[in-house]
Parts: C-alpha cells; structure tokens; sequence
C-alpha cells in the first residue's frame, strides 16, 4: 500500500470478504447520512409506531389510506417516507453485517480476530435495531437519539476494523520505532480531542432540540441565542484545540518521511477538519439550515473513520531500522 497507486489498486486486490466488509462500512456511513436527514428534518415521527408504519408494513401515500386508529392530521407523506427510507437503509445495514459476520467464519482459524469484530458488529446492530425501536416509542428522546447516534459511530469503526484486519496484509508501510510512536501519539490524541468535541456537539443539539420542540418553537434565528448552557461556548471554544492539533499532525506528516498514503490520509483528516470548522460557522451565521446540520453529522462521522484509520495503518506498519528524523 506503500507504493502502489493509492487507493484504486488496493481496492482492486481486495477479495469478495474483504469487499463486502469496505461495502458495509461505506453503506453504514450512507445510514448515518439518511439518520441526519432525518433528525435535520423533522421526520424522526413519520412512522409513529414500530416495527410497521401506521401499523402497515408499507406506509400509505395519503391520510385517506390510514388504518383506522391514526390520526391523519399526524400524517406527512414526507416526513413518513423519509423515516421508511430511513428504517430500510437499517435493515440493509442489518443484512450486509450479518452476511460480514457469516463469511467471518473462514478466519476464524487464520485470524480469528476478524471474527470476533465481526461477531461483535452482529451483536451491536441487534442492539441498535432495538434502540431504534425505543427512541420512536418514547416519542423521540434526545437523549436515545444521542445514544443512537453514538452507537452508529461505534459500529462503523468496528466495522472499518474489520475490514481493515482482513485486508491489513496487504499493507506495505515501514516506519522507524520513533516515528511510529510519534504518529500513533499525535493521531489517538486527536481522535480523543475529536470525541470530546463530538460529545459536547450532541449536548449542544440536543439543547437545541428542546428549543425547537415546543409547541410555538421560536425562529431559527433565536435558537442559539436561547441556549443558557456554557457547552455551546465550549464547543464553539474547543475547535481551536482541535484545530492546533491538526496543524501539528499536519506538520508531522509533512515533515517526516511518511508513505503516500499516510500522506493523502493525513490530508483527508486535515480537509475534514477544516469543513468541519466550516460547517460550524455556517450552522451559527445561517441559523442552523438543516443542509448543513446533516453534513456536519457526516463530517464527523467521516472525521473519525479517517483518524481510526490512520491509527490503525501505523499500528499495522512494519518496524524499520532508525533513520535520522525531522520532528
């Protein structure tokens, strides 16, 4: 992976597993998505029951076609499809990590690491089908939204491990013992710092999604001016520490004789930061647009599949003889 052309001919020598576990972990982000969309938009109750939709497997395209026992002044054509999207993208999600755990089982004697990550992936999204389940019942708490959000992070990293494992000898990455540890340092403290950051976001939501629940919500414009809690300073504040940290992993990456893809992974996560920067200026000067909302969620959740990555294309690099370093 060192020195062929990144990442087109990687892909091209993966086997049918290993593109299947890079296919769930693509689909899993493309979840996250459609979750935003529908957090952004105000769909989360478009299907008001579950596991059916207005008690059909198929959601009606009208009020007139509701079941008896729904009200159809709760019904939104938009609001309900997007949530039934959202719902089949999870079952999907569900049967593309099934299958990763299934055809698992070939490592289970080579590296039965691989199995046991898929195994626990399995476990996870029964976990988070439920979870799902128990944020419509109560009538979209945010603090089960927040969990399900944060659950979905964990699953598609379990997932990336997964599919890294499986396709990690392939790698042809040698680093110095000194630079190896500088590189695994820099990137687990920025995936710290960056986890932090996203923990505090989530709180910070779901302040706002107090605010703009009640019955007469305020306008967008006030959202942010109504918020009394010192999280949203500190949230807006900590962005510099992530920023400072990024310059320095930047820095290091650059200056250091790292492989090509090291290089263009570093300046992914260098990229995602800055829009992420971005993103939260826009969200504050625009009043919150929902657009922006959903690709800051999939910013972050782009942000941190990189850093993992990264962290696990230096934990996986071969050890070579000291060389003189710049640091």
């Amino acid at each position: 992976m060192g020195n062929m052309k990144w990442p087109n001919e990687f892909y091209m020598n993966l086997n049918r597993y290993q593109l299947l576990a890079v296919t769930t972990v693509i689909a899993t982000i493309v979840l996250i998505f459609v979750g935003g969309l529908v957090r952004a938009s105000g769909a989360g109750l478009g299907c008001p029951d579950w596991p059916k939709c207005f008690g059909m497997w198929i959601p009606p395209t009208s009020a007139e076609a509701l079941p008896p026992g729904f009200n159809p002044e709760e019904f939104n054509p938009l609001h309900t499809w997007l949530e039934y999207v959202n719902r089949l993208v999870g079952v999907l999600i569900g049967f593309l990590i099934t299958l990763t755990f299934v055809f698992s089982w070939k490592y289970r004697n080579t590296d039965p690491v691989i199995t046991a990550s898929a195994g626990v992936a399995f476990i996870l999204v029964l976990f988070q089908g439920w979870l799902g389940g128990q944020v419509v019942q109560s009538g979209l708490s945010a603090g089960l939204i927040t969990l399900h959000m944060v659950m979905a992070m964990i699953i598609v990293n379990v997932l990336l491990f997964t599919a890294f494992r499986s396709s990690s000898r392939q790698l042809d990455i040698q680093l110095s013992g000194t630079l190896k540890t500088r590189l695994m340092s820099i990137g687990v403290i920025m995936l710290v710092l960056i986890l932090i950051q996203m923990i505090i976001g989530t709180q910070v939501r779901e302040m706002i999604d107090v605010i703009k629940n009640v019955p007469e919500p305020p306008p967008r414009s006030a959202w942010i001016g109504m918020l009394e809690s010192w999280m949203y300073p500190v949230h807006r504040s900590f962005s510099w520490v992530v920023v400072a940290v990024t310059a320095w992993f930047w820095w290091v990456n650059r200056k250091n004789n790292v492989t090509r893809s090291l290089r263009v992974l570093s300046n992914i996560v260098v990229k995602l930061v800055l829009l992420q920067i971005l993103l939260g200026v826009g969200l504050e000067w625009l009043d919150m647009p929902g657009v922006l909302q959903v690709l800051h969620l999939v910013g972050v959740a782009l942000l941190i599949c990189s850093v993992f990555l990264y962290i696990l294309m230096v934990g996986f690099s071969r050890t070579k003889k000291e060389n003189p370093e710049v640091a």
